[in-house]
């Protein structure tokens, strides 16, 4: 049993193996629905190890085979799981083949062939997922590369988050150094940072900065959490925005929300020319990219990422819908007829890379999909991927329960119809423009091998 598919990405066969050499290459094909955690990452494909962590305390371990290990044709791993010797060698066995061949000079053949008792139906989604993963990351750094962007170094504040490791991961496969801010004790790859204080020297040497630290925006709007969401955004961020600038960083990206435009805005298409709405939150976001924009005066670039809610089954609210869903329990808030500008991860992924790359960018980018929804659509949506009914509808005081009146009102039932109009005017790709298909790639419903490529679709 197993599988052998295969798929054509539009990329050289030496580049498509390099980038499967790198830092993150683990972490960006690793399916998001799937409960296993990276521990560690092979550093190398010719004789390294990774391990994954899997449920009730289990490791996986993958394993390179030198003998298998044929630049820039072949590599291959066997797994085998930790803490469970006592079943039968056949239940684990599991070898897989990646093979790359040059189709022409601009195209590469991936072929994978796994040797394993699972059974191919429930392998497939996997490679539909990685395949997509593959030639879309390489599609946007050959945009990045073609506007001269390649082989920076990037400092980045909130590297360990959801953004931040699947950002760091995209940016370490692309040929990047990625440099971690952190408060810790650093280690390899990382400079200690003091939000209070950071250290004067905290940036030299770096092409730009990301930063993406903050605590979370979720919770009851007590006096002491919003005090919490002020403290850890405005005065850090104007911080490290002058030692940014001080070091002389070209260009400075900061997190920012779409927040900014209230809570309530009925049907207005809200553009990044939009006023400012009301609220906590719109006092927040404010005050934040203020903070940020102190860099330009020096003359960094700087793009504050107005970000949507953002949809992963690894955090956010898909990671707290999907087993409600998926069990039949989901259903619209309210009346359903809030808006909700969403974005994907990997798409928000590639609004903070464009940010970096393109020096047309400057102030707010509204990272949202071309395509809002309603409530009852997005629960339609995704009721509709999981294959399930969404026949219970939450009443409208139920979010004031967890999160307060405040904190239901500017959270829970925000409704804002935010368009990407900068991306859109600056001729940016969303590889899921709409929602169906954005989730369905991420909890492996996406069944689309073919990729419209004039070579063919992929082959199972």
């Amino acid at each position: 049993m197993g599988i052998e598919c295969s798929s054509v990405v539009a990329a050289p066969r030496s580049e498509v193996f390099e980038w499967h050499t790198r830092a993150g290459a683990f972490a960006r094909l690793a399916p998001p629905w799937q409960p296993v955690s990276i521990l560690a990452e092979a550093d190398s494909l010719a004789d390294g190890q990774a391990v994954l962590g899997l449920p009730a305390g289990l490791r996986w371990v993958a394993r390179h085979d030198p003998d298998g290990y044929d630049p820039p044709r072949r590599f291959v791993d066997h797994i085998a799981v930790d803490g469970v010797a006592s079943l039968p060698a056949t239940l684990l066995r599991w070898r897989h083949t990646h093979e790359f061949e040059a189709v022409d000079e601009a195209h590469t053949l991936v072929l994978d062939r796994v040797a394993s008792p699972v059974p191919a139906f429930a392998l497939r989604p996997m490679f539909d997922y990685r395949y997509r993963q593959l030639a879309d990351d390489l599609a946007a750094h050959a945009d990045a590369a073609r506007a001269g962007w390649t082989a920076k170094t990037i400092a980045v504040t909130g590297a360990s988050g959801l953004v931040g490791a699947a950002l760091t991961a995209f940016l370490t496969t692309g040929g990047h150094t990625v440099v971690r801010l952190v408060r810790h004790a650093p280690g390899q790859g990382e400079r200690q940072w003091d939000p209070d204080d950071p250290a004067p020297d905290l940036c030299d040497g770096v092409d730009a900065v990301v930063h993406l630290a903050g605590a979370s925006i979720a919770g009851r709007f007590t006096e002491d959490h919003k005090r919490a969401v002020l403290d850890s955004r405005i005065g850090p961020t104007e911080r490290l925005a002058a030692v940014a600038a001080r070091a002389g960083v070209p260009v400075f990206v900061s997190a920012s929300a779409i927040g900014y435009y209230g809570y309530d805005r009925g049907d207005e298409r809200l553009s990044e020319a939009a006023t400012r709405g009301g609220g906590f939150l719109a006092d927040v976001v404010d005050a934040w990219e203020t903070a940020a924009n102190s860099a330009a005066a020096a003359g960094v670039r700087v793009v504050t990422v107005r970000t949507g809610i953002v949809q992963s089954p690894r955090g956010g609210t898909l990671r707290l819908l999907r087993p409600l869903f998926a069990t039949g329990l989901g259903g619209r808030i309210g009346d359903g007829e809030q808006w909700l500008s969403w974005i994907g991860i990997d798409d928000l992924v590639d609004v903070y890379h464009r940010a970096l790359w393109d020096n047309t960018l400057a102030g707010p980018v509204n990272a949202v999909a071309p395509q809002p929804v309603r409530n009852s659509e997005y629960t339609h949506v995704l009721a509709s991927v999981l294959r399930r009914p969404a026949l219970l509808p939450v009443p409208e005081f139920g979010p004031a329960l967890l999160l307060g009146t405040q904190g239901a009102q500017e959270l829970a039932a925000a409704s804002q119809r935010v368009v990407p109009a900068v991306l859109e005017q600056a001729g940016h790709r969303f590889r899921a423009p709409d929602l169906g298909s954005a989730l369905s790639h991420l909890l492996g419903r996406d069944r689309r091998l073919d990729r419209g490529h004039p070579l063919g679709p992929a082959r199972l």
